[in-house]
């Protein structure tokens, strides 16, 4: 088969699995942190309840969050959900699960900076809004930005499990171009992609961390 043929047919799948990642990375980046101060929160119920939700979501596969999520309107709230709705689905159920963990790291960078720092912004007037953003929220991000890397690159690959809401990203146009044509091809190239893309992503996260490196 004309490698022009496939790479054309594997394009449309290839934008659909770099929007999965895109959205699923920003918005769980932002409801990780909103998650791990609640997580932090001097308010016992409110930390009790989003300590249970990451462990719902840390806890059960990626694949069930998914179906839960698209099938769960019709089946708790007899609402019908059309195939529209799919790749909405996709990028609540991918969201909703790497916030979990996402808050679990941001917590552990948080709390692994020293106490006589907190103390320190006080006794300089920092509000603890100010101390967080000003102060600890920089040298969190230097701190947490190995783990980060590792959880955008399992993204990456994760992003071939929508194909169980029938969401046609890259891995499944593969499946379905080399199923019709009996040839390996696409899955060679659907691995390239991959390859290529988390080297990049390895790449980028390697250089930020050069970058924050003030040690050196």
């Amino acid at each position: 088969m004309d490698v022009n043929v496939i790479l054309t047919q594997l394009s449309s799948g290839m934008l659909v699995s770099l929007e999965i990642f895109f959205v699923t990375l920003v918005l769980s980046l932002i409801l990780g942190l909103i998650l791990c101060l609640g997580r932090l929160s001097k308010y016992s119920l409110l930390r009790l309840l989003i300590k249970f939700y990451i462990s719902v979501m840390r806890g059960t596969p990626l694949l069930l969050q998914l179906l839960v999520v698209y099938f769960g309107p019709y089946f708790v709230f007899g609402l019908e959900v059309s195939s529209s709705y799919r790749m909405t689905a996709v990028l609540i159920g991918f969201a909703l699960n790497y916030a979990a963990y996402f808050a679990e790291i941001y917590r552990a960078g948080i709390e692994s900076i020293p106490q006589g720092q907190y103390e320190a912004a006080t006794i300089l007037g920092y509000s603890r809004a100010q101390t967080f953003i000003r102060i600890i929220f920089p040298q969190v991000v230097k701190r947490i930005l190995p783990p980060v890397t590792n959880e955008t690159i399992t993204l990456v690959k994760d992003t071939s499990l929508a194909f169980a809401l029938a969401v046609a990203e890259m891995f499944t146009q593969a499946k379905q171009i080399a199923a019709a044509q009996t040839s390996v091809l696409p899955y060679l190239f659907a691995g390239i992609f991959y390859y290529v893309f988390n080297l990049i992503i390895a790449m980028a996260f390697a250089a930020l961390e050069r970058k924050l490196d003030y040690y050196k």
